[in-house]
C-alpha cells in the first residue's frame, strides 16, 4: 500500500493531486510538521529526515522530496503515462523539468521571498526574473511542459504557479494564468482539493 505522509496546505497537497492521476490505491497519513507562523512540530512518524513533506513509503520504500517522489511514482506506476519512461523520447525533457523545479524554480521563489539576493556564479540557481521566461519560452509552444502531453512536471509547477498566482513573487502572465486554469480545472485537482484535510 502507498502512503503519502501529509500535513494539509503545504508541499504535500500537490501529491494527492499526483495520487489521484495516477489512479493507484494509496492511504493518506497525517503529520504535524513545523509552520513558518512558529507552530506545529516535528513529527516521529514522518520518515523524511528533516520533518518535512511530502514523503511517501511504498511497501517501505521511503521517497521523499517532490520532485524524486513525481519521478519514483511514474515510474513505478506508468499505466497512466504521466512520466516517460527510460528510452522514451521525452524522458530527457521530463528528468529535466523536474529537476529544474527542485533545482532551480523553488530556490528562486524561495530566495525572492526572503527577499535574499542570489549570489551570481555561486549559486545553483537563479532569480525568479531569469526563471520565468524559461517556463513562458516552453508554454508559449505547447500547453504543458512536455508539449500535448500532461505530466507530473505540470503538477509541480501548475500547483505552484497556482499558489503564488495573487503574489507579487510571481509574475503577470496571461499564459502562466491558462496554464494554471489547465491544471486546476483537472477533475483529479477536485477530488485532491476534497482530501486535503486527510
Amino acid at each position: 500500500m502507498l502512503t503519502l505522509f501529509h500535513a494539509p496546505k503545504s508541499r504535500s497537497s500537490r501529491m494527492i493531486f499526483l495520487f489521484e492521476e495516477l489512479q493507484v490505491p494509496y492511504e493518506i497519513k497525517l503529520v504535524t510538521i513545523r509552520r513558518r507562523d512558529g507552530s506545529g512540530a516535528l513529527d516521529p512518524d514522518n520518515p523524511h529526515p528533516h520533518g518535512k513533506v511530502p514523503a511517501i513509503s511504498d511497501n517501505g520504500t521511503v521517497v521523499f522530496e517532490s520532485s524524486a517522489i513525481a519521478l519514483y511514482l511514474t515510474d513505478q506506476y506508468p499505466k497512466n503515462h504521466l512520466g516517460p519512461l527510460v528510452g522514451e523520447p521525452e524522458r530527457g525533457a521530463y528528468l529535466s523539468w523536474l529537476s529544474y523545479y527542485s533545482g532551480v524554480l523553488e530556490p528562486a521563489f524561495v530566495s525572492k521571498f526572503l527577499n535574499h539576493e542570489v549570489p551570481r556564479g555561486t549559486a545553483g540557481w537563479v532569480g525568479v526574473e531569469e526563471v520565468i521566461p524559461v517556463v513562458l519560452g516552453a508554454l508559449a509552444r505547447q500547453p504543458y511542459l512536455l508539449g500535448e502531453r500532461f505530466s507530473a512536471a505540470d503538477v509541480l509547477y501548475g500547483t505552484t504557479f497556482a499558489l503564488f498566482a495573487q503574489s507579487p513573487l510571481l509574475p503577470k502572465s496571461p499564459l502562466i494564468e491558462q496554464y494554471v486554469q489547465r491544471i486546476v480545472s483537472r477533475p483529479a485537482c477536485a477530488r485532491a482539493q476534497a482530501r486535503d484535510n486527510g
